[in-house]
């Protein structure tokens, strides 16, 4: 058992929280604040004993100079301030006499969020490879520090690995909750029923070699499905592949075909746009200049008569292109059937979490997960650096 954030005295005590403020963003505007609104439990409980909060969190991926004014947290800071109806006091850089100067005069109650931490993967990926310089100097800022930043944890940064490796540490209710949520799933209820969407394949490999052993049933939709079925010499016309993978795919279909569930009709359309004609067609009946964007009405059916006596279900990747409206419909319908089913499912961070809440099915679900990768690398069964940093409880 982890330490968390209620295992410390907090009260005038300098706290660096590492939170997970990489949201959607599209021309300068916020799509989704889901992540930042997860954080505030910790981050009030924080505020509420008595500590001066310290924010450090990263936001998409900085590669060259032209990345940083895209990528600055500001923005974040005036979302979180509304949420927080408090003041946040925000720094446009995150290392120097600056920082040094407003984290000293921080009082009790007062918030500190510094820019983005991956600004320092300019300088040699000090950020990402987990920088000891780096990690020692953001934690000679604070007393204490809290990871709630459940996205990152299976990462090895500066901001987490490297702070906590210096400070007295603990998890945030955040990371908290994900890890009670997940850990379940060690002795899932059964019948256990995967679900797996999105694009690749590759993605999903591990997950996929630890899972097909352990569940009743594994459900294969989106585009990852066509590397599946190519695998099984069926024409999938223009939809999307990864021809590197079908010998796996053609191994798995060998060992577990009893276990694995894939599309038996699809909606196609030779274009992937709104306006564009689509069919529903056999699986056996693509055509040559066809893309697959959805799963059709009899796979649908498919799949719930498989989710019937399920009592666990975890899903990662939406089961078609959601992102337009007329390609929502396998993962909507899907959706609808657990939540009226009140079966006990995880979704399993990044697309599918996006698809629930755009979708309006997020808060009806038993649990959503920020985490994108370390929700895929915690079902695949890998240690994650940023927890095993932290100290556990006596």
């Amino acid at each position: 058992m982890k330490k968390t954030i209620t295992d410390f005295d907090l009260k005038g005590k300098k706290v660096i929280i590492r939170v997970d403020f990489n949201v959607p963003m599209k021309e300068g505007k916020i799509l989704d604040d889901n992540r930042v609104r997860e954080s505030l439990p910790t981050i009030q409980y924080a505020l509420s004993h008595g500590a001066k909060v310290i924010l450090l969190s990263h936001l998409g991926r900085i590669k060259t100079e032209s990345d940083l004014k895209g990528n600055s947290l500001e923005i974040v800071a005036i979302d979180l301030e509304k949420l927080l109806g408090k003041k946040v006091t925000f720094l446009h850089t995150n290392i120097g006499t600056e920082v040094e100067e407003k984290v000293n005069h921080l009082k009790e109650g007062e918030i500190l969020l510094l820019e983005n931490t991956r600004y320092a993967d300019l300088d040699g990926k000090k950020e990402s490879s987990n920088d000891l310089e780096l990690g020692k100097y953001w934690a000679s800022l604070g007393d204490i520090f809290i990871n709630d930043a459940f996205g990152t944890i299976h990462r090895s940064h500066a901001s987490n690995v490297g702070i906590a490796s210096h400070l007295p540490n603990g998890i945030g209710f955040l990371v908290e909750k994900e890890l009670k949520a997940l850990s379940s799933l060690n002795k899932p209820e059964s019948p256990y029923i995967v679900i797996l969407g999105g694009k690749k394949v590759s993605d999903k490999l591990g997950v996929i070699k630890n899972l097909v052993t352990k569940a009743d049933k594994i459900i294969i939709g989106g585009a990852m499905a066509f590397t599946f079925l190519k695998a099984k010499n069926l024409e999938i016309g223009k939809s999307l592949v990864e021809d590197d993978f079908i010998p796996f795919c053609k191994e798995i279909l060998a060992n577990y075909s009893h276990k694995i569930i894939l599309p038996i009709d699809v909606i196609v359309s030779e274009k992937i746009e709104e306006n564009s004609n689509s069919i529903n067609r056999l699986v056996s009946d693509i055509q040559e200049n066809e893309i697959g964007l959805d799963l059709g009405p009899e796979t649908i059916e498919l799949i719930k008569q498989n989710l019937a006596e399920a009592k666990t279900v975890v899903w990662n990747g939406p089961l078609g292109y959601y992102e337009i409206e007329k390609y929502q419909l396998s993962t909507k319908e899907i959706l609808k059937y657990l939540t009226e089913k009140k079966i006990y499912t995880i979704l399993g961070g990044g697309d599918i979490v996006a698809a629930s809440s755009k979708l309006g099915y997020q808060d009806k679900i038993s649990h959503a997960s920020t985490g994108g990768g370390a929700t895929l690398e915690y079902l695949e069964g890998k240690q994650l650096p940023g927890l095993e940093v932290i100290e556990n409880k006596n």
